[in-house]
């Protein structure tokens, strides 16, 4: 139970895939301009994260060594084509505002990465945690990021109007350099916590 929790809580802080492993970054701020489009990429990939290392988990065993790669990428493609097709049909205005973001999960380093680094080597039971842990830990810096651009360069959450009419939107944060800057600003803080939780273990 234990190798359980840890597996789950590494990908939220240790090993998060924006803050720490820095993989994914392109449609990671890409997609950030508003919370309700960081929170469905977010999802999206966790679903397809979770799927891919199940089935690759299952039957890693079957797989030649030789072919691995294509049948990884065929395996989240299968995947990646469900969830753009469910928002597609219930999410029209979300898939529409994460465009080509959604297809591009294919070729998403974190879930390549997971497949090919821990799915492919593990039983299904541990990859299960991992993969719910990486998605989280995903989600929950997208979700950041887009809530602090989305508030800061047009006063709204989830695109309701949450600061006074008097609130001068500040166009920087909506543009990419705005992405790059809370991006930063979130591996700071990431970094500052770190070395104080580390700090209080060495005291």
């Amino acid at each position: 139970m234990k190798r359980f929790v840890a597996l789950f809580v590494n990908g939220i802080v240790r090993e998060n895939p924006l803050l720490t492993l820095m993989i994914g970054l392109c449609s990671s701020l890409a997609v950030t301009t508003s919370v309700a489009n960081g929170v469905g990429m977010g999802l999206s990939m966790t679903f397809v994260l979770l799927m891919s290392e199940v089935v690759i988990s299952l039957f890693r065993k079957l797989i030649p060594e030789s072919i691995r790669i294509p049948v990884f990428i065929i395996i989240i493609a299968a995947f990646t084509t469900v969830i753009d097709y469910v928002l597609k049909a219930w999410f029209p205005e979300l898939s529409r505002a994460m465009g080509v973001f959604i297809p591009l999960i294919v070729v998403n380093c974190i879930i390549m990465g997971r497949v090919e680094g821990f799915a492919s080597k593990q039983p299904p039971d541990c990859v299960i945690p991992d993969a719910l842990g990486m998605g989280l830990g995903y989600t929950w810096v997208l979700a950041g990021i887009a809530a602090v651009r989305e508030l800061l360069g047009g006063g709204t959450l989830f695109n309701i109007q949450v600061l006074p009419d008097t609130f001068q939107p500040i166009l920087f944060f909506v543009l990419p350099p705005g992405g790059f800057f809370v991006f930063a600003l979130f591996i700071s803080l990431n970094n500052f916590f770190k070395s104080r939780i580390r700090d209080r273990g060495t005291a």
